[in-house]
């Protein structure tokens, strides 16, 4: 007695349509253009370094916001790297918003206003804010080796 099981039934065959379309072109060709786009992104960060691209107005208003972290830190009387060669704390641009021995307030530096940069020399009008009063003064800073540093402010 047979009960049409599956020993009954004929072998499974291919159809007999048209062949798998599937290939690996696509994924070589979407490869290379992958690399091409990180080559091409690659060469551009060597010809053109991202350090390039910052103006010595940046450099400037980067050192004024250095310089008031580290009188948050220190006072008036910041460490010597920290400021340009000859710094006299007395004449600090901060000099009449924070004390002798006074440390730890809270200096915001709230506007940056034009700079002037004649040689290595430079010039930027600066707001500082120091635990509410609000300043507005010039800063003066000095190029040396490369990085802009703040300097007294001229005796006048």
């Amino acid at each position: 007695m047979s009960n049409g099981g599956p020993a009954d039934e004929p072998a499974a065959t291919e159809p007999d349509g048209p062949e798998d379309p599937r290939t690996i072109w696509p994924f070589i060709v979407a490869a290379v253009i992958v690399a091409l786009i990180l080559g091409g992104v690659l060469i551009a960060g060597l010809v053109s370094p991202v350090e390039k691209n910052v103006t010595d107005s940046d450099r400037i208003a980067g050192a004024v916001r250095d310089f008031a972290q580290v009188s948050n830190r220190y006072g008036v009387e910041p460490p010597r790297e920290a400021v340009c060669p000859g710094f006299v704390p007395a004449r600090s641009p901060l000099a009449g918003q924070l004390k002798p021995g006074e440390t730890g307030k809270d200096i915001e530096i709230t506007k940056f206003g034009p700079v002037d940069i004649n040689g290595d020399t430079a010039t930027i009008e600066v707001t500082s804010r120091v635990e509410g009063e609000e300043k507005t003064a010039a800063w003066w800073l000095f190029l040396s080796d490369g990085d802009w540093q703040v300097c007294n402010q001229p005796v006048e």
